[in-house]
């Protein structure tokens, strides 16, 4: 790097810092283009060559201040020492930081060494980087910029392109913020003044798009209940706590078995469908008529995908609505072991409970819940935008089940929380969220918190939630429209003859 390669460095760092920030709990969403002018100030005088380092500097900042909380679930839960948790916990912070190091060093090959081309391509390559991590190696579609604004001035775009789209314009802010001070010091104030009132509009406009409904509610709402048991996660597969285990829930329940749709969190049955049998004939005994109870349990079975008997991590509708849904998004190390015929045994965290489950199959049908249509999602799940667009065009109301009861008293859940909300938002539709130690909570079409349960405690949540129809321009597009103008731009950009500066 340039001589003052440490200062450069820490520079990059912070810049990483401040987006954790933009996001819950902090909810600093200003912060986010004030980043970008960060990176862009250190990395547009850079060679090609040297912007990869740049790029990972700025993903170690980022990473290590936001999702370092799955130190917890290695050395809390993983039964591994301090020591190996903390190398095991930068190495997953190193390796998810090399995607904005690739990103960078593509940015600088494809925009070479004209200064405005790398303003112009730099929400593209961003964008492209995001959508590259939500899918390679299943993907982990966390610490999006667009994230942070279901709170901020963009959110009412949300509906329209996604988060994708959100962080697209992110990025140009600060670009063209960077690009207007460059102006003005060459006194092109004209221009200046151009770019910052394109770069603005959306900021401004957006409140007054938010108020567009894009799907219509029902005229009468469901009446709901959701248990968060707040079982501790060292007896979450004791066999000695089973009993405890359900009559917790059991006991949650008593006084809303006639709701019209209960819910339990992830893995709330701690047995297979196949072993629980008594305990679901109970459930179906207590239910009112035209009442549902939707549960996580785990699933062991013949599965035609694997050829073979599996598990899979389930969620089951029981008494007056049916089917059973199997996760399909699941969590390195948390659900399976990759390269499992190695690590197995090495150290206790290739170990932990009901880490050998099996992908579900694709194209699943949604629960039913009475006449109602109900998409499930279980934990992780809930992160994919475009999974769970493509998911709620087929239902009348959004499920998603968790136990974030693996990461402590961190910020992990309540950045899981934020995602769920931005999925209610980008698809117009109420979403009911059950976990085992929270944030349970009930989420409005536009994204906000109608009803929540404090973190740690174990008390039921009741509240109204309404069916939806109709579908947002996302849910019909995807992200696809986002991702296919900025290959247009790289394509176009790269192409033509541009000024260095």
């Amino acid at each position: 790097m340039p001589p003052n390669r440490w200062l450069n460095a820490l520079v990059l760092l912070l810049a990483g810092g401040l987006q954790t920030l933009t996001l819950s709990p902090f909810n600093w969403w200003w912060l986010a283009p004030v980043s970008i002018v960060l990176i862009l100030w250190i990395c547009l005088p850079l060679p090609p060559r040297q912007l990869f380092r740049a790029g990972w500097l700025f993903g170690l900042g980022l990473f290590g201040s936001g999702v370092s909380w799955v130190y917890i679930s290695i050395s809390e839960h993983g039964n591994t020492s301090i020591p190996i948790a903390v190398v095991l916990t930068f190495l997953f912070v190193a390796g998810l930081a090399l995607f904005h190091g690739l990103a960078f060093w593509a940015w600088g090959h494809l925009a070479r060494d004209s200064s405005v081309r790398r303003l112009i391509l730099f929400p593209a390559i961003w964008v492209l980087g995001d959508w590259l991590r939500s899918w390679l190696l299943t993907g982990f579609p966390w610490m999006y910029l667009g994230t942070g604004q279901v709170d901020g001035p963009l959110a009412g775009f949300a509906p329209i392109v996604g988060v994708y789209g959100l962080t697209f314009w992110i990025v140009a802010t600060g670009a063209a913020a960077w690009a207007a001070y460059q102006l003005i010091r060459n006194k092109r104030q004209a221009a200046a003044g151009l770019i910052v009132a394109v770069m603005i509009l959306p900021w401004l406009s957006g409140p007054f798009v938010s108020r567009v409904d894009w799907t219509e509610l029902a005229d009468q709402p469901l009446k709901v209940a959701a248990m968060q048991g707040n079982i501790p996660q060292q007896i979450k597969w004791d066999p000695e706590f089973l009993r405890q285990q359900v009559r917790t829930y059991l006991d949650l329940t008593q006084d809303d078995w006639h709701r019209d749709i209960i819910l339990w969190p992830e893995t709330a049955i701690p047995l297979t469908q196949d072993q629980a049998g008594p305990i679901i004939e109970m459930i179906r005994e207590e239910l009112g008529p035209d009442s549902t109870l939707i549960t996580g349990i785990p699933w062991f079975g013949f599965s035609e995908r694997v050829g073979d008997t599996t598990f899979h991590n389930s969620i089951m509708a029981i008494g007056n609505g049916e089917g059973i849904y199997h996760k399909q998004k699941l969590v390195p190390f948390g659900e399976y072991v990759p390269l499992q015929q190695w690590l197995r045994g090495l150290i206790g965290f290739f170990d932990l409970p009901m880490s050998d489950f099996s992908r579900g199959p694709e194209n699943q049908s949604p629960l039913t819940a009475g006449i109602h249509r109900v998409m499930p999602f279980i934990c992780y799940e809930v992160a994919y935008p475009d999974f769970v667009s493509s998911y709620a065009a087929r239902t009348d109301l959004l499920i998603t089940i968790s136990n974030d009861g693996w990461f402590g008293d961190s910020i992990g859940p309540v950045q899981h929380l934020q995602m769920a909300r931005m999925r209610a938002l980008e698809t117009g539709r109420y979403m009911l969220r059950g976990t085992n130690n929270g944030i349970t909570a009930i989420i409005d079409e536009r994204g906000q918190l109608t009803e929540a349960i404090p973190r740690f405690t174990d008390a039921t949540l009741r509240g109204e939630v309404y069916t939806t129809s109709g579908a947002t321009p996302v849910m019909l597009s995807g992200s696809w429209p986002t991702l296919v103008l900025a290959a247009i731009l790289i394509v176009f950009v790269r192409e033509r003859t541009i000024p260095k500066s």
